[in-house]
C-alpha cells in the first residue's frame, strides 16, 4: 500500500497529528486480521518532497530529491513505532543506507518478515533522484510479488474530473492503464503505472480515511477504481 505523508499529518500541512496516525493505524490493524501480507510505502509530503525546492535554484535537483527522500525515512520511523505501540509487529526498511535507525531493503529480508506476519514499511523511496514514491510503490510491488497495489488517497477511487472542484464528477470502478495513460488522469505517477501495466500488477486506488475501506478491498468488496487490463467501468 502507498500513502501519503500527508496521512500522518490530519488536516495539517505538515509535521505529525496524532489522531491522523491513529486513523492508519486503525486500518492496518484491521487489515491485518484478514492475514493478508502488507507492506507499505509512505510518502514525505508532510515534512518534504524535492519539488518544494523547485524554486531554490542552489539546491540541486538530486539534493532536493535526497532530502525528499529522508522526510519519508522520519515518517516510516515514527509509523513504525506507532504500530508497534499497538501490538502489531512491524519493521521499517530503507533504499538508503540508515543502519542504526532502520534495516536497509534487501528483497528476500522484506519477504520473510511479511510471511511472518510483520507489517513491513518501505522507506527512502526508490534511494534514487528523479523517482517518486509512486514509481517506489510500483517497484517494491513487482519485487514483492504483491497481489495487488493500494494506492490510498483522500478521494475514494478515479473520477473524470476533480470532484472537489465538481461535485458533478463521475466516479470509475474500473479503468484500464492505457486509459490512464491516455487521458493523464493524474491518479498517480505515469512512469508507475506503465511499470505496472507491463507487469500484469492491478492498482486498487480508494479512500484511506473511510472506515474499514482497506480491509474491504483486501476481502474482495467493490471499493475505490481498480486499474488493470481489463474494460473501463463507471
Amino acid at each position: 500500500m502507498k500513502i501519503s505523508g500527508e496521512s500522518l499529518s490530519g488536516t495539517g500541512e505538515s509535521g505529525f497529528n496524532e489522531s491522523a496516525i491513529t486513523s492508519v493505524i486503525d486500518e492496518l490493524a484491521l487489515a491485518k486480521q484478514s492475514g493478508a501480507e502488507i507492506a507499505v510505502v509512505v510518502g514525505g509530503g508532510n515534512i518534504l518532497r524535492g519539488r518544494d525546492l523547485s524554486d531554490v535554484e542552489a539546491v540541486a535537483r538530486t539534493t532536493a530529491d535526497s532530502m525528499g527522500m529522508l522526510a519519508t525515512i522520519m515518517n516510516a520511523l515514527a509509523l513504525r513505532d506507532c504500530l508497534v505501540g499497538r501490538g502489531l509487529d512491524a519493521r521499517a526498511m530503507s533504499a538508503i543506507n540508515v543502519d542504526d535507525h532502520c534495516e536497509p531493503f534487501v528483497r528476500a529480508r522484506a519477504i520473510k518478515h511479511l510471511k511472518a506476519g510483520r507489517i513491513v514499511i518501505l522507506a527512502g523511496g526508490t534511494g534514487k533522484p528523479y523517482f517518486t514514491t509512486d514509481m517506489c510503490a510500483a517497484l517494491r510491488s513487482c519485487q514483492l510479488d504483491a497481489d495487488v497495489m493500494m494506492k490510498a488517497t483522500k478521494v475514494d477511487g478515479v473520477f473524470d474530473s476533480d470532484p472537489v472542484k465538481n461535485p458533478s464528477a463521475k466516479k470509475y470502478d474500473s479503468l484500464t492503464y492505457d486509459k490512464v495513460l491516455a487521458d493523464r488522469l493524474g491518479v498517480m505517477d505515469l512512469t508507475a503505472v506503465v511499470m505496472c501495466m507491463e507487469n500484469n500488477l492491478p492498482v486498487m486506488v480508494f479512500a484511506l480515511n473511510k472506515q474499514g475501506n482497506l480491509a474491504k478491498a483486501i476481502a474482495g468488496e467493490k471499493v475505490g477504481t481498480l486499474l488493470s487490463a481489463a474494460r473501463d467501468e463507471r
